[in-house]
């Protein structure tokens, strides 16, 4: 599908995964691509494993048993309401279990698919999921699109093979604490602005255990402009998309043309 619109309406969907309850996270999917959608959105990126959250070791499986029928309940409300959806899955193939960022066109077609490639062992994710193995830009009905999953964003290799692929947005699924979101939110503008692309991340809010989190998902200009953030509430946000200004920034000074890379040493 080849469409590289001016413009298009982005949005976001932060709220609460409740870990292990599909019906639930379902339903607030379904309720907020319906306030979005009426709000003009072309595209809406969710959190991170949405489904059910990181409800491992054992549960984990049994929910991406049920992954496939999630994917088909997207592509019908993809097609309902003429938007791109986007957020991490747990997807099983074979015995193995990937957190896989799953992106379903307005035609309802799966546009594109990525696992993630940085797990976070930190809490096991390491132990539950196999890692992917490469970095994946989609072609959609809006442009091409970089896929990232949480983790990924310390990892500025990974957005900048993005970049340097085309995309002209990456977009972000996480579930992200509220005793780092101060990185957070530096690393979200730091990927747009060094890579002058747009930048449209979600995070979940609520609590788990004793990890707190509190959202601050938003949508980043090329130039690290916070086009719309909202905090710690469950809700969703819009902003314009402008593609022309990727070309106005760059033509000022094009940090992708500008690289060196035979001089950079591992």
């Amino acid at each position: 599908m080849t469409n590289n619109p001016e413009s298009i309406i982005a949005g976001i969907l932060q709220f609460n995964v409740k870990t292990g309850d599909i019906d639930a996270n379902l339903t607030s999917v379904i309720n907020g691509i319906h306030r979005l959608g009426e709000k003009g959105a072309h595209l809406i990126v969710l959190p991170e494993l949405w489904s059910c959250g990181f409800d491992y070791p054992s549960m984990i499986h049994a929910h991406a048993e049920k992954t496939p029928q999630l994917i088909e309940a997207l592509s019908k409300l993809a097609q309902k309401h003429r938007m791109i959806i986007a957020g991490s899955l747990p997807e099983k193939s074979g015995d193995r279990l990937y957190n896989t960022m799953m992106v379903i066109d307005k035609d309802g077609t799966v546009a594109g698919q990525y696992r993630k490639i940085h797990l976070f062992s930190f809490i096991g994710e390491d132990k539950a999921f196999t890692a992917g193995n490469h970095a994946v830009v989609c072609d959609t009905s809006s442009g091409p699109i970089g896929l990232m999953v949480c983790y990924d964003l310390r990892f500025p290799e990974l957005c900048r093979s993005l970049a340097l692929q085309g995309a002209r947005m990456v977009i972000v699924s996480a579930q992200w604490p509220e005793s780092r979101i101060a990185h957070w939110n530096t690393l979200l503008q730091a990927r747009a602005i060094e890579n002058q692309i747009f930048i449209a991340a979600s995070n979940r809010v609520g609590k788990e255990d004793d990890l707190v989190f509190n959202g601050h998902s938003q949508i980043i200009s090329p130039d690290g402009t916070v086009l719309a953030c909202i905090i710690d509430q469950p809700d969703g946000i819009t902003a314009q998309i402008d593609f022309n200004e990727i070309d106005h920034n760059r033509n000022r000074f094009d940090c992708l043309k500008g690289r060196m890379p035979s001089a950079y040493k591992p």
